[in-house]
């Protein structure tokens, strides 16, 4: 998941702005206590995501996968006072803990945990969303992408996550797994689709940063 050494890795942590005492909490407890802490979207991601929300300054954000919180965090950095922020995620397992961490956050009042699947869920989400974040189940991806391209305007934008999968995207097709398969076509349908421009940032595991036309 890390492409630069640790030492390069430290010192751009370093030269980034701190992240909350609440968002250092639950990096701290899920790498204690939940398994595949890895999933965490970390210090500088985190730092990445929040900045990209204060850029585009959202009113609605929607996320796909909150894990246990923390890039939701990041991303409500940037929202408009009176915006909202709605995250989904299906396992009920982390529903207390979530809850529990939002509850302590300046932002508490604007971020609503939706519990079950998200291909069921986003239909039934009336709203047009600004900022859309993807960091779920990877063999869904592009049917994601498909159910939020008409929930976003002209000059909005949808991040995805994990895109680079370890480096797997660039192994030999024969050695693919079905996750990295279905980013492979994720990847390039976004490349290919003339509804979006989008950059690939090798950030952590790639971010796909993708605006609409």
């Amino acid at each position: 998941m890390e492409f630069i050494n640790e030492e390069l890795a430290a010192y751009v942590e370093q030269h980034s702005e701190a992240e909350s005492e609440l968002l250092s909490k639950i990096y701290r407890e899920t790498h204690l206590e939940v398994l595949r802490p890895r999933m965490l979207s970390g210090h500088l991601q985190g730092r990445v995501l929040s900045i990209l929300a204060k850029m585009i300054s959202p009113r609605n954000i929607l996320e796909i996968g909150t894990y246990t919180g923390y890039s939701a965090l990041c991303l409500a950095e940037g929202i408009q006072k009176e915006g909202t922020l709605i995250t989904i995620d299906k396992n009920e397992e982390l529903q207390d803990r979530i809850n529990g961490y939002f509850s302590e956050s300046e932002f508490q009042n604007q971020i609503e945990f939706k519990l079950g699947s998200a291909l069921e869920i986003i239909p039934s989400l009336n709203q047009k969303f600004d900022l859309i974040f993807i960091d779920a189940d990877k063999t869904n991806y592009l049917n994601y992408y498909n159910l939020v391209i008409d929930k976003i305007d002209s000059g909005s934008f949808i991040i995805a996550d994990n895109v680079l999968w370890s480096g797997k995207v660039v192994a030999p097709l024969e050695q693919a797994d079905a996750d990295t398969k279905a980013l492979l076509e994720f990847n390039e349908v976004v490349k290919n689709d003339d509804r979006v421009e989008n950059v690939l940032f090798p950030i952590r595991d790639g971010l796909m940063i993708i605006r609409k036309i």
